[in-house]
């Protein structure tokens, strides 16, 4: 089993949307799957789920009351309507975790614990963990809960804005996710009849990480799919985007083997 998390600092850079889609293509190609919710405004929860469900899955077990009382997070799984796909999902109370976890012994390792039992188990073949775009305890946590990192970057001039800091940031928290590896940056929101798409590509070579072939172009079928709560893959299978995901989804899988 391996578990890799999608985080960037930067807002808006298509975490939630990466994070789904490349689960349900691995879900797809016969891989079990277990998508954790670990931000506030649900997204990926969203992803999956209709508004009505997802809030009630809010007002319930979830990603937040697992943490909150350290517990197994089994508890808090939700089959989705995919074949090989779950889900725990998140809540918006997840705004107040960072000062739930302030007082808690090894606090860095909480989310860790919770998902040892499901890795214990052994069910899936990979979690993968969409983080909130912040860079504090929290996300601490999912870093050391991950075997991998993908870090999704909007090409644009704003979208590589702060990339250093998630680099910064990483270095400071070696110490408690020792065994973490980045993946790869995923260059999403590709508009190519722009120049600086370009300018994008080569910025991003003189960094210290590897950067995914595949690169995901603006496509109002991900508006649909989000809108319809369906991955782009099932929403419109044709989709240029639909496409695009399942290459980076195998080449997700192939950096972490």
């Amino acid at each position: 089993m391996k578990t890799i998390c999608f985080a960037n600092n930067k807002g808006g850079s298509g975490k939630s949307t990466t994070c789904s889609n490349v689960g349900y293509f691995l879900a797809e190609s016969g891989k079990k799957v277990l998508l954790v919710d670990g931000d506030m405004q649900m997204n990926l929860t969203l992803s999956l789920f209709p508004e009505e469900e997802a809030l009630a899955f809010a007002a319930g077990e979830n990603l937040y009351t697992a943490v909150k009382k350290e517990a197994d997070v089994r508890g808090c799984i939700r089959s989705s309507a995919y074949e090989n796909l779950d889900l725990v999902p998140s809540s918006t109370l997840m705004s107040g975790i960072e000062f739930d976890l302030f007082t808690k012994w090894q606090r860095e390792y909480i989310l860790k614990k919770c998902l040892q039992p499901v890795k214990d188990e052994g069910k899936y073949d990979y979690i993968l963990i969409d983080a909130p775009p912040t860079l504090g305890g929290w996300v601490m946590n999912i870093l050391a809960a991950s075997d991998h990192l993908v870090i999704p970057v909007e090409a644009s001039p704003w979208g590589l804005f702060g990339l250093s800091n998630m680099f910064e940031f990483l270095s400071d928290v070696k110490p408690v996710a020792p065994g973490l590896a980045v993946a790869g940056i995923a260059v999403t929101k590709v508009d190519g009849r722009k120049n600086y798409f370009k300018q994008t590509l080569e910025t991003l070579k003189e960094l210290p990480a590897h950067v995914f072939e595949t690169c995901i172009h603006l496509d109002s079928s991900i508006e649909w799919s989000q809108d319809n709560s369906k991955p782009v893959g099932k929403y419109r299978p044709s989709a240029r985007s639909s496409k695009e995901y399942r290459a980076l989804a195998e080449e997700v899988e192939k950096v972490c083997r």
